[in-house]
This record gives structure tokens, sequence and C-alpha cells, in this order.
């Protein structure tokens, strides 16, 4: 890994929400994750 991923990384906490968002099609998706990964929500 690189440095600036490393600091990536380290940013994340218990207390960040990480969210990924599918805007190329007719219909968006979302997808909502916590720190370790766990998936939250799914639409």
């Amino acid at each position: 890994m690189n440095y600036n991923q490393n600091k990536k990384i380290i940013q994340v906490t218990e207390l960040t929400l990480i969210i990924g968002v599918d805007i190329a099609s007719e219909i968006q998706y979302a997808r909502c994750f916590d720190d370790r990964g766990i998936e939250l929500v799914k639409h």
C-alpha cells in the first residue's frame, strides 16, 4: 500500500459510515457499511 492509502484507512473509525452509490444506470443503488465492513443498508 502506498502512503496516501494508509492515511485514508487510518481515518476510518467506529464513528465512520461508508456509503457507496451507483449512479451509472437508470436505477440508482446505494449501500452503507460500518467501519468493520458490515453492510448496514442496501437499497
